[in-house]
């Protein structure tokens, strides 16, 4: 291989199950009009992860082969007319998305406090009142949770770490990522997220970097679940 030739994207899994779940329609397995199996069910007969399905079936449904109802099901539609672009980009897997989340932001804690100064602390709490006036006014605070974690990434005095958390957090406006975060969205998962936020500054300017990788870590896991394990899923309330 020449040296600038560029390596082909490997496929994604999201991408992956979705074309088994196309082929078995396309075969006739499942005629426009009918509903797919309960996702529990489609997991398992699939072999794949309920989350992973979950990505897969909005892939579908970005294509317009399939319909979401919420409390009902998932439908198969009739063959679109067009496809979709193959150079469309659907973005990161959410479930990767916050794994990756997960093991960075747990590993900037310790650097963050060990380097971190007053005036670094404050601005995190700074970001955490913003997200707190935006809850109270019933406004999305997801700049001022953006802020939040980069403002953290910051106390480390690394520049790269803190552009890393910055684009990790930015994943979340992929089209899969969106797509979720648009339909569940709610003043309860981001009230929820704003506790969350709260426990790990109390950790933070307590100085207690075990206490606050425990509290990131739940907060990510929790927003993990909240967005893509449950059955009505909330958004990555980062």
């Amino acid at each position: 291989m020449s040296p600038n030739t560029k390596q082909a994207e490997p496929r994604r899994l999201y991408h992956q199950v979705a074309d088994q779940i196309r082929s078995v329609i396309e075969q006739g397995a499942f005629s426009p009009g009918t509903r797919l199996p309960p996702e529990r069910e489609l997991a398992l007969q699939l072999g794949v992860s309920r989350p992973s399905l979950r990505e897969a079936l909005l892939v579908l449904e970005i294509e317009g082969r399939v319909e979401v109802r919420m409390g009902s099901g998932v439908y198969v539609c009739a063959v679109p007319s067009g496809s979709m672009p193959e150079h469309l980009s659907l973005g990161d897997s959410p479930s990767e998305l916050m794994q990756a989340r997960t093991a960075l932001e747990g590993a900037v804690i310790p650097l963050a406090l060990a380097r971190g100064n007053q005036s670094g602390l404050e601005q995190v709490k700074a970001c955490l009142d913003a997200m707190r006036n935006d809850v109270r006014r019933g406004h999305s605070p997801v700049d001022a949770d953006r802020r939040f974690h980069v403002a953290i990434a910051e106390m480390t005095g690394n520049t790269v770490l803190a552009r890393m958390v910055g684009e990790l957090f930015d994943g979340r406006n992929g089209l899969i990522s969106s797509r979720m975060t648009n339909r569940a969205e709610s003043a309860r998962t981001w009230a929820a997220a704003l506790r969350e936020h709260e426990a790990i500054y109390q950790a933070l300017e307590a100085r207690d970097p075990q206490e606050a990788v425990a509290a990131m870590f739940w907060h990510l896991t929790a927003s993990r679940e909240r967005w893509i394990d449950e059955e009505a899923s909330s958004p990555p309330l980062g």
